[in-house]
């Protein structure tokens, strides 16, 4: 019978650095020749079973731990090798696999550094959001991925683009819909551009929400999505043919810096776009007007998703005829950002909007509810903030679906102009003031102490180490 041959020299090298141990001594205790274990090491001999055997009953080492692979070092390096400051300095993963198997120790420190450099790049990120909150301005920048370079651009101007509105408004009076969009937008493709939409099901397209055929001429939608996605993906697909000059020229003003980037602010420009044409922007606003923003009566008048006519809502920064400066975040279960985008930008430096007391999270264990509170940041700033979880595609049994919450927000002082503002409590504080939760920027930034919700501590305030006192917070500081 064959035997199983392993190669597992670096393995056996760090094992006898370990034990610290010469490779005479160890040559000895396995019984073989120093010369014999050096090709061992060198992975120019195999590791028999015999001597695995050997090994294990002289050192006690797991045998696992010689024939197993580094799957999980390897791992961890394709992550660190996939940041934007490294990504483009290996052609494959080859060098990661030799990095891994021959070299561990040097595998393991890269790890750490590469974790220390991660952490001191939040706390770069996090005290130059502190300084921008208190009117210092930092040169602070880091190598980002395009989905970053996109999202960061989003975030910190107006969400809304003129020209874009007014291609969709003129785009809307020629398609003449009136309340069968979806229809009238399926006339123009196939009119215009000899373009037939056509809705096919989960096993035609298991992983698509939209896809052009351009062989047949046909544009595919999934059945997974809502009806009012489906519009959305119609009109995603229309407003990028139609309005692909003015889309150009929006991306062009915001100066990205890579194509690939300015492949996925496309996407977004489409977005926008599709919203728009949903949504047009005069009969929006007044409906928002009569109806004091309220979403579920939005989302009924012009046939969308509660998400579209929340987003939709964040679009109103017109110059002459300007709505609420809503702001918005969208989150998933784990607290990671999608989405963030406001009327006059998202108010990063006022906001912040990872508070673990904001109640974008706790809608989640109360699934299609209205939460609406009254925030307060440190230094008073009040907002008025309402959650809800989203219904995203449809899963079949088996499938867990990516399930996420949306965050409005506006400043306080609006309250009675938003029918959500009924809903606040009516209570004063014993100053007259009105009961508002108490929250913070982030909890890596934020100095309110005896926080009961805080899951980390501040970079700005040293640890209280009193072995005599403890607080009601996770993490004390002084």
């Amino acid at each position: 019978m064959a035997e199983q041959k392993i190669f597992a020299g670096p393995r056996i090298r760090r094992i006898r650095n370990q034990l610290e141990l010469t490779q005479t001594a160890m040559a000895q205790d396995l019984d073989i020749s120093p010369s014999y274990l050096n090709l061992i090491e060198r992975n120019q001999r195999p590791l028999t079973v015999q001597l695995l055997l050997k090994l294990a009953s002289v050192y006690k080492i797991d045998m696992e731990a010689l024939q197993g692979s580094n799957d999980t070092s390897l791992s961890q390096l394709k992550e660190i090798f996939s940041d934007p400051l490294l990504a483009a300095e290996l052609p494959g993963d080859q060098e990661l696999i030799e990095i891994a198997e021959v070299a561990p120790n040097v595998s393991v420190a890269v790890q750490k550094l590469y974790r220390a450099y991660s952490e001191s790049q939040t706390r770069l990120s996090d005290l130059s959001d502190l300084l921008a909150r208190e009117g210092h301005e930092t040169s602070l920048a880091a190598a980002r991925l395009p989905t970053d370079e996109v999202r960061d651009t989003l975030e910190k101007r107006p969400n809304h683009f003129p020209a874009l509105e007014g291609e969709a408004e003129s785009f809307n009076k020629l398609l003449q819909a009136g309340d069968d969009l979806l229809g009238a937008l399926k006339k123009w493709f196939t009119a215009e551009h000899g373009i037939v939409v056509k809705i096919l099901p989960v096993k035609a397209m298991p992983n698509w929400r939209r896809r052009y055929d351009r062989h047949t001429n046909r544009l595919f939608i999934s059945e997974r999505l809502s009806p009012f996605d489906q519009l959305r993906e119609v009109a995603m697909e229309a407003s990028l043919v139609r309005m692909q000059v003015a889309i150009a020229a929006e991306i062009q003003k915001l100066k990205l810096s890579s194509d690939e980037a300015k492949r996925l602010m496309r996407f977004e420009m489409g977005r926008y776009a599709a919203h728009a044409l949903m949504m047009p922007y005069d009969a929006f606003l007044q409906a928002c007007k009569k109806s004091k923003y309220d979403i579920d009566v939005l989302r009924a008048r012009f046939s969308v998703s509660f998400e579209q006519a929340a987003n939709r809502i964040t679009m109103l920064g017109r110059k002459d005829a300007a709505g609420i400066p809503f702001f918005m975040s969208e989150v998933d279960q784990a607290g990671n950002k999608f989405r963030r985008a406001g009327a006059e930008g998202y108010p990063q430096s006022r906001f912040g909007g990872y508070c673990p007391k904001l109640p974008v999270h706790a809608s989640f264990s109360q699934p299609a509810q209205i939460l609406t509170e009254a925030v307060e940041m440190p230094d008073g700033t009040q907002f008025m903030i309402i959650a809800r979880t989203l219904e995203g595609p449809q899963g079949a049994f088996n499938e867990r679906t990516r399930r996420t919450a949306i965050l409005l927000g506006c400043d306080v002082k609006h309250k009675n102009e938003v029918i959500y503002g009924t809903a606040l409590p009516g209570g004063l504080t014993e100053d007259g003031d009105m009961l508002t939760v108490p929250i913070g920027p982030a909890c890596r930034v934020c100095e309110r102490a005896g926080c009961l919700a805080r899951a980390e501590a501040p970079v700005t305030k040293p640890l209280g180490l009193d072995e005599m006192a403890a607080g009601l917070s996770a993490f004390d500081f002084v």
